[in-house]
């Protein structure tokens, strides 16, 4: 099959030769079928060398590619993705190989993305709406993003994320209700610092305190001023008291996103995945207290070393003002 520049295909290949034996001149042939006299001597000679053979489109392949990725290179990226489920960004310093050459590895052998896979397991689970349309922030503290992701707690023992669903399925009958962690998290829209809790509720007060710690933290790295703080629609900030009182302290004005448009308040979204990906599912625990004690040194390897993509490959704290 001719290529979408092409001028002629197989059909037009063999019209020049017909014309040539027909006596036309060259030149006529070329202008005739708007191509140059190059182009239709070269068909005339592979006709003559090769018969109707060599009128058909070869391949475009080099015949030699000696940069190209080794076969246990690409098992390394591959057993690398398997391992670790990170993207290519990540990956690419992980095993030595550039990012763009691990995305093209994964995609010559149809693995999967990771928002299509089920972070534990890595099967392939769903598939997620994108969007082209991005914004950033021009500075630190101009826009925060704040939620609240609800995650079971792990009963003593580990959960059936250790032990497999049929071994935990009479257990849950016979223990009580154990309930949920409520991860409290707020980004930086310019930065993309993060600072996150687990917390036992998502109440008023709960979130009016975990705002007020985030933006200590937030001073501490530099980000001296939150001019405006932006969360969904849930109760406790449309309508607590005490979030109202801890944004006047901030002296920080309140945006809330259109209701059913979580995409409005995507960084924080986003950070939520990567949170459970790399750090809730990320490993089995055998306790709850196991995995809340991985949050914080998770969290500082977020923020200080792990590769982000929007930001050029650096960590959020790469943007941060000088303290």
């Amino acid at each position: 099959m001719s290529h979408g520049n092409a001028r002629l295909t197989v059909y037009g290949r063999r019209l020049i030769v017909e014309r040539r034996q027909k006596g036309w001149a060259k030149a006529h042939i070329a202008a005739s079928l708007g191509v140059s006299r190059k182009c239709v001597n070269t068909w005339i000679e592979r006709y003559e060398a090769e018969g109707e053979a060599g009128l058909v489109t070869r391949s475009s392949t080099p015949r030699t590619t000696p940069t190209k990725t080794s076969a246990e290179d690409e098992q390394r990226v591959l057993a690398a993705r398997h391992e670790y489920r990170e993207g290519p960004d990540l990956l690419g310093p992980r095993v030595g190989v550039a990012p763009r050459t691990v995305s093209r590895i994964l995609r010559r052998h149809q693995v999967p993305y990771l928002h299509e896979c089920d972070p534990m397991t890595g099967q392939v689970i769903r598939s997620s709406k994108q969007t082209t349309r991005r914004y950033e922030r021009d500075r630190p503290g101009e826009l925060v993003h704040v939620d609240v992701k609800k995650i079971g707690k792990i009963p003593d023992g580990g959960g059936w994320r250790v032990h497999g669903r049929a071994a935990t399925e009479a257990a849950k009958t016979c223990r009580p209700r154990i309930g949920y962690d409520y991860i409290h998290a707020m980004v930086d829209d310019h930065t993309r610092l993060a600072y996150c809790e687990a917390l036992p509720d998502e109440q008023g007060p709960t979130c009016a305190g975990f705002i007020l710690r985030a933006a200590a933290y937030f001073a501490a790295h530099g980000i001296t001023r939150i001019e405006r703080v932006i969360t969904d629609n849930h109760w406790s900030y449309r309508r607590s008291r005490h979030v109202r009182e801890a944004l006047a302290t901030l002296d920080a004005r309140h945006l809330f996103i259109r209701p059913h448009c979580p995409w409005q308040n995507g960084k924080v979204e986003r950070f939520n995945r990567t949170l459970a990906t790399e750090w809730a599912y990320h490993q089995p625990y055998t306790t709850n207290d196991q995995r809340t004690a991985a949050l914080a040194p998770w969290l500082e390897h977020y923020n200080t070393q792990r590769r982000h993509s929007a930001l050029g490959g650096h960590p959020p704290t790469h943007r941060l003002p000088p303290t």
